[in-house]
């Protein structure tokens, strides 16, 4: 969504505009591609690379209803790569009527095999396996315009084509596949072995391009700007004269969802914001200074003796996150409880695109990688007194960042670093106190600081360091200060590098900013005396400590 836009702290003060806008705007989702799943952990990532071609892509399981599917009338289909071999028992397989659709089809990896094996022809094991990059040379076609005759893939793959299908022709081969790309010119039918939507691919960016756009003929017309518009309409037509209650965290997507919200339906939207004591420095300040002012309705309530009574003595992580998360339903559902009786009628909720696909199990090969708090619908006792309206659904969160500039949300805000839901009481490993998070909160602080004066907290999309933090760790150990022994706690400095999440690198920070953060925490938090550096990436472990 190639859209940029001002920076101010009041979200409808530059309201955003489109020129010459028809009086019926054009259906933004029709017209796209919908990407069937086979169970690829890169899924997501071909819908995301298509919308960045400005075509919108829609992500379903590969035995979802053909209704379903083509709810959105795609102009083509792309089937995703998995871990099954075509050929076993039970592996998941092309739905024949995608075939009698007559619409273009492009198989990656494992959506190749299955193109394959569903029109006659052979699939089999590799004798040599690929992974990681390969050379591909192709001999031309549609799908290879604007693409030089030798460049760099990323494979992942241990079976490959030993047979195309009849009426298919080779169009590339690399060290280990004799069919890397294959294709039926005549009826846009192609399959490629190698992943195109990986940054590791070298032009694979203009591969899909020139399927999506070359082959299937779609229009680019999925942009920020056409969002917003088509967002307001939709907004003002469930909403009516009513009125909506957002939970405002401070975070992008609740934030953009408010500005989204407010540009809609005005001083009809009223924003709560719930400090539940595990907040960064200053950070419910902050939140109150961009929100709190112009037309916005907007409520600050302070429930850190809540939480913190809650989540007294209690050690185990994912307890932790259950009570934080059921505290705080508990409590927005008794405040917004108390709005009914106010007119309020809908809930807003910052619900994102991967929340809901990340959420969803509905095919034999997907699975719920993690659950979402604000997936699934209402709590029973609001569903009975509130709609929901969800106006960031379908987008990722780089298209949510650029939605957020086209409203002018002020960058600092846009290009937040993510924080989790729970807050610091996931940074601060065992009992939660206080007094821990209060020094957590201090080193935390210091670390962000250092990072800003080094330029690698930049507040755009230039941003060198993808999530920074400080874990403030249930460990002590000795330390001499002065002629005084010592005997505190132990912090761990975290900071990653990484284009989508999924995968992730540690900084490789400069040894003089990481001594300026250990001196300073050390010297000017009380309860410290040791500083870590995690280097570690994800995989083999998470970004966040629990």
């Amino acid at each position: 969504m190639p859209m940029g836009g001002a920076y101010n702290h009041r979200p409808n003060h530059q309201p955003h505009r489109t020129k010459n806008r028809p009086m019926t705007a054009p259906d933004l989702r029709s017209g796209g591609i919908a990407v069937l799943d086979f169970g690829s952990q890169y899924t997501q990532l071909i819908a995301r690379r298509v919308r960045e071609l400005g075509v919108y892509a829609e992500v379903f399981p590969f035995d979802a209803p053909l209704e379903k599917i083509n709810q959105h009338a795609p102009k083509g289909y792309i089937l995703s790569g998995g871990p099954n071999s075509i050929y076993e028992e039970g592996a998941p397989q092309l739905q024949p009527a995608l075939l009698a659709s007559n619409q273009p089809i492009l198989g990656l990896c494992y959506g190749m095999q299955a193109l394959t094996y569903s029109l006659g022809g052979k699939v089999a094991g590799a004798t040599h396996r690929e992974y990681g990059r390969a050379d591909l040379t192709h001999s031309g076609s549609r799908l290879f315009t604007d693409v030089p005759e030798t460049s760099h893939v990323w494979m992942s793959h241990g079976d490959r084509i030993e047979q195309p299908p009849s009426g298919f022709t080779p169009l590339a081969v690399s060290g280990n596949s004799p069919y890397a790309a294959m294709g039926d010119d005549s009826r846009g039918l192609y399959g490629v072995q190698f992943h195109p939507e990986v940054v590791h691919t070298a032009h694979g960016t203009q591969i899909l391009k020139n399927f999506v756009v070359g082959v299937c003929g779609c229009e680019e017309k999925w942009n920020a700007g056409a969002f917003i518009d088509d967002a307001v309409e939709k907004i003002r037509a469930q909403v009516g004269d009513g009125r909506v209650l957002l939970a405002l965290s401070g975070g992008v997507d609740s934030s953009v969802a408010a500005a989204l919200l407010q540009k809609a339906i005005g001083d009809r939207l009223m924003s709560v914001f719930v400090n539940t004591g595990m907040m960064r420095l200053n950070e419910p300040e902050q939140v109150a200074a961009v929100f709190g002012q112009g037309d916005m309705r907007f409520t600050a309530l302070n429930a850190s003796e809540e939480f913190l009574s809650a989540l007294f003595g209690v050690t185990d992580p994912e307890s932790k996150r259950k009570i934080i998360g059921k505290t705080f339903i508990d409590l927005f559902t008794r405040y917004a409880s108390e709005q009914a009786g106010a007119g309020v009628k809908f809930l807003g909720q910052g619900t994102i695109y991967p929340d809901v696909i990340e959420s969803a199990h509905s095919s034999k090969v997907s699975k719920v990688i993690k659950s979402h708090h604000n997936v699934g619908g209402l709590p029973p006792d609001l569903a009975d007194k509130f709609s929901l309206v969800e106006p960031l659904r379908d987008l990722f969160k780089d298209e949510v960042r650029r939605v957020g500039e086209a409203l002018g949300l002020p960058g600092t805000l846009i290009w937040r670093q993510p924080f989790p839901g729970p807050g610091l009481g996931i940074r601060c490993p065992g009992e939660i106190t206080w007094e821990r998070l209060e020094t957590l909160r201090q080193a935390d602080a210091i670390f962000i600081e250092e990072l800003e004066k080094g330029g690698l907290m930049r507040y755009d999309s230039s941003q060198l360091t993808a999530q920074c933090f400080v874990v403030l760790l249930p460990v002590k150990s000795v330390g001499v200060m002065g002629d005084n022994r010592t005997y505190e706690e132990v912090a761990a400095l975290r900071a990653v590098v990484t284009d989508d999440f999924m995968t992730a690198d540690w900084a490789r920070l400069d040894y003089g900013l990481l001594a300026r953060v250990s001196n300073r925490i050390v010297n000017e938090v009380k309860g410290i005396n040791r500083v870590l550096y995690d280097i570690t990436s994800k995989p083999p472990a998470t970004i966040e400590w629990e």
